[in-house]
């Protein structure tokens, strides 16, 4: 019968950090453009995030606040649920291929930084 090895538990200091494992040290160029493109795609992400949930409140604040709107019908649908229920739809697209142009602009310049 083959014995086994014994089991060895490996544990961490408990006052050590975790640390970034890449290829630059820290507080080289390298770093700080990789900083720089984290920071700049989170900007991105946020500023696409906060738009959407302004149009969403906005198109709330219109139907809540226009009383005209509850009365208007498309094929037997009111209005307010085709614009809630459908016509967000739209603006997730637009949104999305926007964050997407935005966001290889914003690698592309990466690049061509890292580059050099």
């Amino acid at each position: 019968m083959e014995s086994r090895p014994e089991r060895v538990r490996v544990t961490a200091p408990a006052d050590a950090a975790p640390r970034l494992v890449s290829g630059a040290r820290a507080g080289s160029p390298e770093d700080f453009y990789v900083r720089s493109l984290i920071r700049s795609q989170l900007r991105l992400a946020m500023s696409v995030a906060v738009g959407f949930i302004v149009v969403l409140v906005l198109l709330a604040v219109l139907i809540t606040f226009w009383p005209q709107i509850h009365n208007m019908r498309l094929a037997t649908i009111p209005l307010p649920w085709l614009l809630l229920g459908v016509g967000v739809y739209p603006l997730i697209w637009v949104g999305a291929a926007l964050y997407n142009r935005a966001s290889e602009r914003n690698e592309q310049r990466y690049r061509d930084l890292a580059g050099r």
